[in-house]
């Protein structure tokens, strides 16, 4: 019989967003238990030593993290296996970088460079909304926040903007018909659009239909939306593509034109 929680992760059973080649070794770093779900994280050791190649090895990330040298949303981590999630603010400070993590129009992991200003906040999906000890209200974020005292208007699904330094709501928006939203999941991950239409299924999953800036228009279950912004605009600057999806084709002849104009 195992004994206690599992410690290690093989290669193979690893998240495929992760990007993890077959042949480099048996063992995947298993990211420790935090704000995000095992399979929908990005452990601080892949980031550092995969994506931003600031370490060759495993051993290379401890001694970076170690030297409290990374902080996400604002705090100091020295656990290499830590996991950063969905909307986490990634600072570098020895390399004056600030990363956000968001999805790309694949589903996968991007570490989007912002500013100083765009790094003081971050966006948290409301995944809870009750009344503790004494009656006080309180929200249950995304990303494990536990808010009291928010605005009476504030209801699950609907998004808030988080100040990191304080942890103090600075803003909100609701799950409205208008707004534009991401998907975090299912076949659309990290597609980007406007609320359109929502179908309600009672005793059953509620559907949600959504239209991108190129007008195609996907649907998806409610829980993989997450808004993003007012109206058409967004609070946070978003990856290269703006999550707009292309076709295999529409991709092809974007490459086939850069070779042909550096040839």
């Amino acid at each position: 019989m195992a004994r206690g929680p599992k410690k290690h992760l093989k290669r193979l059973a690893a998240p495929r967003h992760w990007m993890l080649d077959k042949l480099t070794g048996v063992w995947a770093p298993k990211p420790s238990s935090g704000p995000h779900k095992t399979r929908e994280c990005l452990p601080l050791m892949i980031i550092l030593r995969n994506r931003l190649k600031y370490a060759l090895t495993g051993r290379e990330v401890t001694q970076i993290v170690t030297a409290r040298l990374v902080k996400v949303d604002h705090k100091v981590r020295t656990d290499e296996c830590f996991p950063a999630g969905f909307q986490d603010v990634i600072s570098l400070e020895k390399t004056n970088e600030l990363f956000r993590l968001l999805y790309d129009v694949k589903g996968r992991f991007t570490l989007h460079r912002i500013t100083k200003e765009e790094a003081s906040y971050k966006l948290c999906k409301v995944v809870k909304c009750a009344k503790g000890p004494r009656g006080i209200p309180f929200i249950v974020t995304h990303d494990g926040r536990t808010i009291r005292f928010p605005d009476p208007l504030i209801k699950v699904d609907d998004t808030v903007m988080v100040d990191l330094e304080t942890g103090k709501i600075k803003d909100f928006v609701k799950f409205d018909i208008g707004n534009l939203v991401m998907s975090t999941g299912g076949h659309n991950q990290g597609r980007v659009g406007i609320l359109a239409h929502r179908e309600k299924h009672p005793g059953s999953t509620e559907i949600v239909h959504v239209k991108d800036a190129r007008g195609s228009v996907f649907a998806t279950r409610k829980v993989n939306i997450f808004v993003i912004g007012k109206g058409n605009k967004p609070l946070i600057s978003l990856p290269k593509d703006k999550g707009i999806k292309k076709s295999v084709l529409e991709v092809a002849a974007e490459k086939n034109l850069v070779i042909n104009t550096e040839a």
